[in-house]
């Protein structure tokens, strides 16, 4: 009878020691699950402009899945999502500066009409240009004059207040890049074995 007490206090004490450690452990875990650098987000989103028109969404797709600070978003969306967690909902106001930059004056240019297609010959037109690395880049057609077009290289959501209304379904903690092994020396040489005699 007297050693199940002693089972029963150290089984009470072990409890308390252990007890307090816990929430240390529940508290670490909780920190991978919140938008910081390094870690990889998937979101939802819907993006509109300030008439709150929706330019576009993801909702019912795809999630879009980035990593935090890598600036694979605009820096306004990044910088709003920063410390959100796993649930969150949030709208995030983004200034032009912080989006696709302000209007670029330098960015419209003059093409001879009969270079641009008959059926684009229209004011807000999207055409598909080849940029200076021969990647595809997308141009409005912006004003047509009697022998010229001046086609609009800025990206159609330059200078423009975006508002985003994101919610956060996943964070996956920052995966810490694998360092190559170092070189192993070579191993020396043994001694040849001398035979034995006959």
């Amino acid at each position: 009878m007297r050693v199940n007490q002693w089972v029963l206090i150290l089984s009470f004490a072990t409890v308390e020691l252990f007890s307090p450690s816990a929430p240390i452990a529940a508290q670490s875990a909780k920190d991978d699950r919140i938008v910081k650098d390094g870690t990889v987000v998937s979101l939802q989103y819907t993006l509109s402009g300030e008439d709150g028109k929706t330019i576009e969404s993801n909702k019912g797709q795809e999630p879009m899945k980035y990593t935090q600070g890598e600036r694979q978003i605009i820096p306004g969306l990044e910088k709003g999502i920063a410390g959100m967690k796993v649930g969150d909902e949030k709208r995030v106001k983004v200034k032009p500066d912080d989006g696709y930059g302000p209007v670029n004056e330098k960015a419209y240019h003059e093409v001879p009409k009969e270079k641009i297609p008959s059926e684009s010959l229209k004011v807000g037109a999207v055409l598909v240009a080849n940029g200076p690395e021969g990647q595809a880049m997308p141009v409005r057609v912006h004003q047509i004059k009697e022998k010229t077009v001046v086609i609009d290289m800025n990206h159609p959501m330059a200078g423009k207040t975006l508002l985003f209304d994101v919610k956060i379904l996943d964070i996956q903690p920052a995966v810490a890049p694998t360092s190559p092994k170092p070189a192993q020396p070579a191993a020396p040489p043994q001694p040849a074995k001398p035979n034995p005699p006959k």
